[in-house]
């Protein structure tokens, strides 16, 4: 459960009308990163790619506005405080993430696949957990923004429920799920390239982001002496 009486500052809720415009863009962006590169608009993974974006951003939408409707807010915005090497990182894992709908684009565009459709349901099976980790954890988490910083104007505090009493960053699980089904939803074998990538670049954010909130998040060294795993149980 979140603790929304704990909050020390509210967020003006955000209206269904930009949440509407702001599911519509992701769409479009999506959509012109695979057709363009395939030139071609029968592709029909594609298609079934938008559309379970298009279903994973509604879910996610209904779930914050139940349970943790100020989140909402706080990820439509770009708060001051974030880490410089945060920006920087952002600035580097945009362009390597893009490339995985670039790369599987351009592979389609003869109609040519280096991978079967079969591979499809792998990926769901990858995507539909991942994305119920994510979800999950920003509905438990009232402090899971976009970018890296210590939210002192948001009474940051450490959160230990939910997934985070198992793991110090079941978002960033979630997000590789995500990340490494792309790759089997659209039938493309160089996507891998990217998709490895990027997982490395989220391995490298979770690493900076755990040693910023170790020493500038009261409590947050104890809760990892609580919860000693990162991104995967007993092992890391």
């Amino acid at each position: 459960m979140v603790d929304l009486e704990t909050r020390s500052n509210s967020l003006a809720p955000v209206s269904p009308a930009l949440i509407g415009l702001a599911i519509a863009g992701t769409a479009v962006f999506f959509a012109m990163l695979l057709f363009i590169p395939a030139g071609r608009l029968d592709w029909i993974l594609g298609w079934l790619y938008i559309g379970l974006l298009i279903l994973n951003v509604l879910i996610t939408w209904v779930c914050l506005q139940i349970w943790n409707p100020e989140l909402i807010a706080a990820r439509m915005r770009f708060s001051k405080g974030t880490k410089t090497w945060d920006k920087i990182w952002a600035l580097l894992f945009a362009p390597v993430i893009i490339a995985i709908y670039i790369v599987a684009g351009f592979e389609k565009r003869d109609g040519v696949s280096s991978l079967t459709e079969t591979v499809w349901p792998l990926g769901l099976v990858i995507f539909v957990p991942g994305s119920t980790l994510l979800i999950w954890s920003m509905v438990v988490n009232p402090f899971f923004e976009k970018t890296v910083r210590i939210q002192t104007d948001r009474g940051h505090r450490v959160i230990d429920t939910g997934p985070y009493a198992y793991l110090r960053h079941p978002g960033y699980v979630g997000l590789m799920c995500w990340i490494l089904s792309a790759p089997f939803l659209l039938a493309s074998a160089w996507a891998f390239v990217p998709a490895l990538l990027s997982v490395i670049g989220v391995m490298i954010r979770t690493a900076l982001e755990d040693r910023t909130l170790r020493a500038e998040l009261p409590g947050y060294t104890d809760y990892t002496k609580r919860v000693r795993f990162r991104l995967i149980p007993g092992i890391w």
